[in-house]
């Protein structure tokens, strides 16, 4: 029979640092961001330009959009996150 470990937290991870979870959530939106913009790229130009130039091009300008805005919401920092390492003020 399982245990659950006393340590682990709500979602079970137990004993694995905030730092690394709070590292991973942001990489995750940052790979999805940029799923949808190649998405958005390739869907443009591989299907959509067949049947309308205009709104390929407008898929293209939203894709145009999304890296920057991926890298912001990459590095944001959460509201527990450590930053820096850095020491409270004393």
């Amino acid at each position: 029979m399982r245990t659950r470990d006393p340590a682990a937290g709500p979602d079970g991870a137990g004993g694995e640092d905030p730092a690394r979870r709070a590292y991973l959530r942001r990489r995750k939106r940052y790979a999805v961001l940029m799923t949808v913009c190649l998405a958005l790229f390739i869907g443009a130009w591989a299907l959509v330009r067949l049947w309308s130039v205009p709104v390929a091009i407008g898929m293209c300008v939203v894709a145009m959009v999304i890296p920057p805005v991926a890298a912001i919401i990459g590095n944001r920092r959460g509201p527990d996150d450590r930053w820096w390492d850095e020491p409270g003020p004393r």
